[in-house]
């Protein structure tokens, strides 16, 4: 196995791979041997343009066009010629409208997925790790903001790894949770289980609880086999936790579970937070409580049947301090909704 590679360091081997650009082709170096696969930075000329390279051993390489590409990189199949040494080579390639720095962040957190992913049964399992991780990186490079959340969207972070650490906590198994948790995925509802979802809204107002609803369709349990919604209240106060050490405790309750673990990780990349920039966030955060309301009935809404007809979509605000509802536990809900 490999050190963890920096940015840093694939920085300077990009530098040194710096030269004659008239020959066409690749120029590489390596950066790694891992036990399954090969890695190396490179260069392809006459474009100059800067890449990892993973060289893998597969039976069936995927089609070009499964492959992720956007937000100023690309992932494709490569030609090392005589490199190949029996693997397919992938590259993630930098393209022109990519900036470098968050280029080479990604790439050097991509390769040490691969190696995290180590010892793996076979390459096949390489490449879901790697192709997963750079699609996770495709979504978060889409935001705007320098790829720093939010005040507002830090928040609701806060309140959904709450929630998702009291689920783990009480006997959800850790991949079946991580995996219901479509939140940073654009998902309607936060969670998704077999026979329910939750929502989750956070806050840090003090006397009011302000929960923005998204959409009609967002609390609209005619749809859905039934449907929960949580209300996370918070206090800023400097005995708190800020985010970086917000996920440290999901890390820590998932550290021996290696595959929802790194599922984990890709979800906080898709809802926009990147470890690297954890000095982005010294807010801190004591959570004073969760409350959680079935919606049903007279539970306060707008939904397409509540509206009239010509009111195709919405956006609005329900004061979750003034809700009247029973408090549902977080065990019946659970079970209610699947995740058990």
């Amino acid at each position: 196995m490999v050190r963890q590679t920096e940015p840093e360091d694939l920085a300077a081997a990009w530098r040194a791979l710096t030269g004659d650009s008239l020959n066409e082709g690749w120029r590489t170096i390596s950066v790694g041997v891992t036990t399954r696969c090969q890695i190396r930075a490179g260069r392809h000329f006459p474009g100059n343009e800067e890449a990892v390279l993973v060289g893998l051993a597969l039976v069936a390489p995927p089609i070009p066009s499964s492959l992720p590409a956007g937000a100023g990189f690309v992932v494709k199949t490569v030609d090392l010629s005589s490199d190949s040494e029996g693997c397919v080579w992938f590259g993630l390639v930098r393209q022109p409208a990519g900036r470098l720095d968050f280029f080479a962040m990604m790439a050097a957190d991509v390769i040490s997925t691969i190696i995290a992913t180590e010892p793996a049964e076979d390459d096949d399992r390489l490449l879901v790790a790697f192709l997963g991780r750079v699609r996770a990186w495709q979504s978060f490079m889409e935001r705007d903001r320098e790829g720093i959340l939010s005040p507002e969207a830090e928040v609701g972070l806060h309140g959904e790894l709450l929630v998702l650490h009291d689920m783990i906590s009480s006997g959800v198994s850790p991949e079946l949770a991580i995996m219901a948790w479509y939140g940073p995925l654009d998902g309607l509802q936060d969670f998704v289980f077999p026979t329910g979802s939750i929502e989750v809204k956070a806050t840090i107002s003090v006397g009011t609880f302000p929960a923005v609803i998204s959409s009609l369709e967002q609390l609209d349990d005619t749809t859905l086999p039934s449907l929960f919604l949580a209300g996370v209240r918070l206090r800023v106060h400097p005995t708190g936790l800020n985010l970086p050490r917000r996920t440290e405790v999901l890390r820590d309750l998932l550290k021996d579970d290696p595959s929802a673990l790194a599922s984990f990780e890709n979800r906080l990349l898709h809802a926009g937070y990147f470890p690297a920039l954890a000095d982005r966030y010294p807010r801190t955060f004591v959570h004073d409580i969760t409350k959680l309301w079935q919606v049903s009935g007279a539970f306060p809404r707008l939904t397409h049947a509540t509206v009239p007809a010509a009111v195709r979509r919405a956006r609005y605000e329900v004061d979750l301090e003034l809700v009247a509802a029973t408090d549902v536990p977080l065990h019946d809900v659970l079970t209610i909704t699947g995740a058990y």
